[in-house]
């Protein structure tokens, strides 16, 4: 957590307000406070600040799991990892426990980014590629076809949900909705990636995109503490639902383990396999 669906109800959130905080699209940065010096990953504080303030948050959007603020020469990373957060606040509020950055911004507010465990981090950079990395592609992106994702598929030998996951595989995919995937295209967690047919590639790339669309349609899976405002948690299929019946097959979710990481399903809807070796295959 926060996953693809929760960065992009944030970026929502900071670009289109609410009743309760306005949008920063246009807003100038007046301002720039370090609480806790590790969450800035580069450049060194000094120059953050130098080359931060007087510039306009002109774009907000999303990439894997970071947010992007677009300003005039550079863009602003910020990666809320497990309990990161954004709020936009009146510059007299008073400073939560948690802040680790501030910007104060034109018209009397901030923006700050609140994280309890620590784990996040925040880049000023010319070139977000330098942080991205070997990010894979965006679900949602049109250009994403099931043809993209078979032969990714098929170059891997991978377990399928341990890939899901893999943000070299895949942007944006965390745990919550590699499950709930799984569930929707009647796939085993541990069915090899590489047996996968091309029908049922199109039918995971059917279901990841219908999952992760419900999920910012929804406004995000409010299940840890450090997540608000979103309900797709009424909505969800298996995870954290071991031992209810599933609601396609009445069978009750099973739990296990896969690359360390709690993984739920229904054994009845996605059975594994039976494959035949491939030196038999026709």
């Amino acid at each position: 957590m926060p996953e693809l669906p929760e960065v992009e109800t944030i970026a929502n959130l900071l670009r289109q307000g609410t009743e309760s905080q306005p949008a920063i699209i246009g807003k100038k940065i007046t301002g720039a406070r370090l609480l806790w010096e590790r969450c800035l990953a580069t450049p060194t504080f000094p120059e953050f600040k130098q080359r931060l303030i007087g510039q306009e948050i002109q774009k907000i959007w999303r990439r894997g799991k970071f947010l992007c603020l677009s300003l005039p020469s550079d863009i602003l990373l910020i990666h809320l990892r497990m309990s990161g957060d954004l709020l936009v606040e009146l510059e007299s509020a008073p400073v939560l426990t948690h802040h680790r950055l501030i910007l104060n911004l034109e018209g009397g507010v901030r923006l700050a980014f609140n994280d309890a465990r620590k784990f996040g981090r925040v880049w000023l950079v010319v070139d977000p590629a330098t942080v991205f990395g070997d990010l894979g592609p965006e679900p949602l992106d049109p250009s994403f076809t099931a043809l993209d994702l078979f032969h990714r598929l098929q170059a891997s030998r991978r377990q399928i949900k341990p890939l899901l996951i893999d943000q070299s595989f895949v942007a944006g995919v965390g745990n919550i909705y590699a499950d709930e995937t799984l569930h929707h295209a009647k796939l085993h967690p541990l069915r090899p990636s590489h047996t996968l047919t091309f029908s049922q590639a199109e039918r995971l790339h059917h279901s990841l995109r219908q999952v992760l669309e419900e999920g910012i349609r929804r406004n995000g899976t409010s299940i840890d503490w450090v997540y608000r405002g979103g309900d797709f948690q009424n909505y969800l299929r298996v995870y954290q639902r071991t031992g209810e019946p599933c609601l396609v097959c009445g069978t009750p979710i099973q739990k296990m383990i896969v690359g360390q990481r709690g993984t739920h399903f229904c054994p009845v809807c996605q059975p594994y396999p039976v494959l035949i070796p491939e030196a038999h295959r026709s």
